[in-house]
């Protein structure tokens, strides 16, 4: 008779400290002003805890080891989804799968619905939030990229003071924004993308090693219509090459001209791929830099491409 096998010992995670969130304090707040006082008490070591699909692995792998976690899934006020003439406005409790199901939000504002549909699964998407994919920052989100493409505006709030401050200037580098300890991200302002309700083009392209997953390289693009007749606005907007997302001009200029043809998305690719250059777009185990150029380029010609198109319809 054969030797019984014996199979090796697995340590599970409960045996070491391999995925298990280090110690922390946990606060439940109903109201904003509590969060606010939390936050202007614990400063750099407090967390927010709000989807949670980015702060969980982070807390598993003790990228991060905060003093306490706030979670706002109690707090009242911060989910709302408001569209009017003016805009849109978000509430950074917002679940991204609601914005991306919500009709007014499909007919206005066309590209940033088309972006949430590459944020993950849908899973992913009914717990997490568009402020915290926007706080959070990642290099290959989606989200950053789209509200730079929008001129949206990020309501930030303390306890002493609220400010506005534009999409641009909002994202700094590698998971890291202009806000400062004891601050919180309330809402997002997304302008009309017309004001006269004229039909605007827009266009998202992204490619990833699978559907769901982080963008290797990915654009957005909107046009807006120009006012009584005048030349119409274009913004570029390349995220999954630099530490944050990064506008293309060069390609914002050639889409200002109108038209498509064979050498305008040569010239647009071109415009791309040096302005990732300059950028000096990261490498890691999913992709060369060299690649990711390539790609980014290729994507915003085919943006650019259906932005025109639909702009033209």
């Amino acid at each position: 008779m054969a030797d019984r096998f014996d199979p090796p010992a697995i340590r599970f995670p409960s045996e070491s400290n391999e995925m298990k969130p280090p110690t922390f304090s946990y606060r439940d707040p109903d109201t904003l002003e509590e969060v606010l006082q939390l936050l202007a008490d614990y400063g750099e070591d407090a967390r927010l805890l709000a989807g949670g699909q980015s702060l969980l692995p982070m807390l598993n792998f003790r990228l991060l080891q905060p003093a306490v976690i706030i979670d706002l899934n109690g707090v009242d006020g911060l989910d709302h989804i408001q569209v009017s003439d003016d805009g849109l406005g978000i509430g950074s409790m917002a679940r991204q799968a609601a914005v991306e199901a919500h009709p007014d939000v499909a007919q206005s504002w066309p590209l940033l619905v088309d972006a949430l549909r590459h944020v993950a699964h849908p899973q992913i998407r009914n717990r997490g939030t568009i402020g915290g994919s926007i706080a959070h920052n990642d290099p290959a989100a989606e989200l950053p990229a789209i509200m730079i493409a929008l001129g949206a505006r990020m309501i930030v709030q303390s306890a002493r003071e609220q400010r506005l401050v534009p999409a641009e200037a909002f994202f700094v580098g590698h998971l890291e924004t202009v806000m400062t300890p004891g601050e919180l991200l309330i809402g997002i302002e997304v302008p009309a993308v017309s004001a006269a309700g004229a039909a605007a083009g827009w266009g998202f392209r992204e490619l990833s090693r699978r559907h769901g997953d982080f963008a290797l390289a990915a654009v957005a693009v909107q046009v807006t219509p120009g006012v009584d007749g005048g030349a119409p606005d274009a913004r570029v907007v390349v995220t999954g090459v630099a530490d944050k997302p990064l506008r293309v001009t060069g390609a914002e200029e050639l889409l200002r001209e109108g038209g498509w043809s064979d050498a305008r998305a040569t010239a647009i690719r071109d415009a791309t791929e040096e302005a990732v250059e300059a950028a000096e777009p990261f490498e890691d185990h999913h992709a060369p830099g060299w690649y990711r150029r390539q790609v980014a380029g290729v994507m915003a010609s085919r943006a650019c491409q259906d932005a025109v198109a639909r702009d033209e319809i």
